[in-house]
């Protein structure tokens, strides 16, 4: 009963954070098109916007952000392989638990610091310093999205490497088998 609840658990985070990186990655050509937009705005047209360098600023934060977990979930972060492909299957686990403490650490911390700052944005009404001036506080709400599912990432890859040291079986054998 509780391998099928973890199974469950470690299934909705991978669809939760696949999902959401799938559809952060759209936000990719849309925001190609705002540059391209305020390129030719800016030297055909003579007349450049107002919004595009800020809209693409926020846009590139979006999928920089809101990809991270997807990047963790499908093993795109950098590791130092030299050392980590020379260890036994044990140690890398216990190398990738202390990586995914530190990673928690951090992003907890910063976490706690966009909870702070959307607070702020919201109460004093922080707009950012151009002549758009678009309001602050959509960005530290996807920041706290963004540090949640990271988070949720990286306490998933934490409860597949403590069950491995455990039981030196994967848990989600049959998953990893099919691709996924």
């Amino acid at each position: 009963m509780t391998i099928t609840a973890l199974k469950w658990i470690c299934r909705g985070i991978d669809l939760v954070v696949m999902l959401m990186g799938k559809a952060a990655s759209y936000l990719m050509p849309m925001l190609a098109f705002v540059v391209a937009y305020e390129v030719f705005s800016r030297y055909v047209l003579n007349s450049p916007t107002i919004w595009a360098f800020d809209l693409s600023l926020f846009m590139f934060g979006y999928v920089a952000a809101l990809g991270g977990a997807y990047a963790q979930q499908k093993k795109a972060h950098i590791n130092v392989d030299i050392l980590y492909f020379n260890v036994s299957q044990k140690t890398r686990r216990v190398f990738d638990l202390i990586s995914y403490a530190l990673g928690i650490f951090f992003l907890w911390i910063v976490l706690d610091m966009s909870i702070g700052k959307l607070l702020e944005a919201i109460e004093f009404d922080y707009r950012r310093e151009s002549e758009w001036a678009p309001p602050m506080y959509h960005f530290w709400i996807m920041s706290i999205i963004a540090c949640g599912l990271f988070i949720a990432q990286l306490g998933r890859d934490m409860l597949v490497a403590i069950y491995y040291l455990f039981t030196g079986k994967d848990l989600l054998a049959q998953e990893n088998s099919d691709g996924n």
